[in-house]
């Protein structure tokens, strides 16, 4: 029996954060608030790890499905429900609001009590968004995060922080106009079509929408996701909200809301709009190739570590859109894959460029050097987590990035080869980065010797390295339960046959279509 049968877990995870952030608004003192916080986190991460218990890979459709009528008239419940795309992003989203508490702890100095509650408000927003299956649902939690990020960076950043906070929310509430928009329309074709109007995206999954409306309802949809990945061009508001957050929003920034523009993108347009995402995925896949290769030029030009790090991030984002796009089983898989691998090491590379600062006041790379001999533990943690970016074979990035490039070069040989170029520029633009922050000589000018990582810095860093390690060594416990719905995402879209002219058009089905025959990639199923 699952879990849920008796308890509604996912109601509890999504909501817990909330509670903490009502009991922090009733907390006294600074360490009642801290603790109040951790204390929420820890718990939430705790029942994330529950599904990850009962999860059954084989099985089809969502898992741990919560539903009941909200507002009947409208066609619009309270609709819970995880499967494989969805399952590792909780787990991620606590573990990673865990690192946000304590590498907060000491360098907060005012408003902490709002902060604090900002950061589990935004706990919450992510987790609704990871777990509806009702659109306007969806929508709420989509709209929720934004304001706490919002704050977080205009009211805790650094000294341009107003300037990236407007840039933030410009973008992402115009991208949400759309989302917005396409949802309703949805809704409206569900009714024209099925005879309801609902905006539940289980039953949407059964809706054979015309071609006549799948282009325009495409458009609106990636214009949302698009914005929120960010693909190029729609990236220009995230160096700016990288470098002037806080370390702790940097980290959910880069480990978590970036992912939801790929979520959104698996969960809306492939299922629901198959001959569109045929029609466009080649222009995105021209978009992620050139995310890829412009992102990584341009992190080689930075001299601030945090704009260097979110550069990556445009690259290493370029990439995964390019894989999940690919429409093959080894694509799918390493976009989802590397959707956490993603959050561990950039997360990770935030929260130690964070720390870095804090003890040399500066990101400008001319202004250091010499940091691995008075700084050992750093520098380890550092150098592996850049080795994990790199995708060096025995860490969690080599398995995310094999399958998305063998993934890229099934689908066409040069947007493979193109794609591969992220090995190349990647490891010029970090190791170049590692050498000059932590081997070359000392330029920063400063004669006291900076502390290294602290017992709570040591504490963020352990897990998410062991993390690292065996996601690396034992990939297989990812592969086997993202294995289903891999298959069901990669079989929606339409596929193009071995014929050029002969297209087969597959509907959204709750198990694999049992018949062989072979996809954009050349896979067979």
């Amino acid at each position: 029996m699952l879990f849920n049968a008796d308890i509604p877990l996912l109601t509890i995870i999504v909501f817990l954060p909330l509670a903490g952030a009502a009991s922090v608004l009733l907390a006294k003192g600074r360490q009642g608030i801290q603790g109040v916080a951790l204390t929420t986190t820890l718990a939430t991460f705790a029942l994330t790890l529950l599904p990850l218990w009962q999860f059954r890979p084989e099985a089809a459709g969502f898992q741990f499905v919560e539903q009941a009528p909200w507002i009947a008239a409208l066609g619009i419940s309270y609709h819970l429900g995880i499967d494989g795309l969805s399952m590792f992003m909780l787990p991620l989203t606590g573990l990673l609001s865990i690192a946000a508490v304590l590498v907060s702890w000491n360098r907060i100095e005012s408003k902490e009590k709002a902060y604090f509650i900002s950061f589990l408000v935004l706990e919450t927003g992510i987790l609704g968004v990871f777990t509806s299956l009702d659109a306007v649902l969806f929508y709420v939690f989509w709209e929720a995060m934004l304001i706490p990020m919002f704050l977080i960076i205009g009211i805790w950043g650094s000294a341009n922080r107003r300037y990236a906070a407007l840039k933030f929310i410009i973008y992402t509430m115009a991208g949400s106009v759309f989302l917005l928009i396409g949802l309703i329309i949805m809704a409206f074709l569900h009714r024209q079509i099925g005879g309801v109007f609902t905006f539940d995206m289980v039953s949407w999954l059964t809706l054979n929408v015309p071609s006549r409306w799948q282009y325009g309802i495409f458009v609106l949809f990636f214009a949302a996701f698009a914005v929120k990945v960010p693909i190029f061009p729609f990236h220009t508001w995230l160096p700016d909200a990288h470098v002037e957050a806080p370390t702790a929003g940097s980290v959910i920034l880069a480990g978590v809301l970036l992912k939801m523009g790929i979520y959104g993108l698996l969960r809306f347009c492939l299922p629901l709009l198959p001959e569109a995402t045929l029609y466009f995925t080649p222009a995105i896949i021209a978009l992620g190739v050139i995310g890829v290769i412009y992102g990584a030029f341009t992190a080689f030009a930075q001299d601030d570590l945090k704009k260097l790090v979110a550069y990556s991030s445009v690259s290493h984002m370029g990439l995964i859109v390019v894989g999940v796009m690919a429409g093959n089983l080894a694509g799918m898989q390493g976009g989802i894959i590397q959707m956490v691998n993603h959050g561990l090491s950039t997360g990770a590379l935030f929260i130690l460029v964070g720390a870095l600062y804090e003890r040399q006041k500066t990101r400008d790379m001319n202004r250091l050097g010499g940091m691995a001999a008075r700084t050992p533990v750093l520098a380890t943690f550092f150098v592996i987590m850049t080795l994990s970016s790199l995708g060096l074979p025995g860490l969690n990035g080599f398995v995310g990035e094999f399958l998305l490039l063998l993934g890229a070069f099934r689908y066409q040989w040069w947007i493979g080869a193109l794609s591969a170029t992220t090995l190349i520029l990647g490891a010029v633009y970090m190791l170049w980065m590692v050498q000059r922050v932590f081997f070359e000589s000392d330029r920063s000018g400063r004669s006291e010797t900076p502390s290294d990582l602290s017992f709570r810095e040591q504490a963020v860093m352990i897990p998410l390295t062991l993390l690292v390690f065996a996601i690396g060594l034992y990939p297989a416990y990812l592969t086997d339960r993202i294995a289903t719905v891999s298959r069901q995402l990669i079989s929606a879209p339409a596929i193009k046959a071995d014929s050029p002219s002969e297209t087969i058009r597959l509907a959204a089905a709750p198990v694999p279509v049992p018949i062989v025959m072979k996809n954009r990639g050349g896979d067979e199923r």
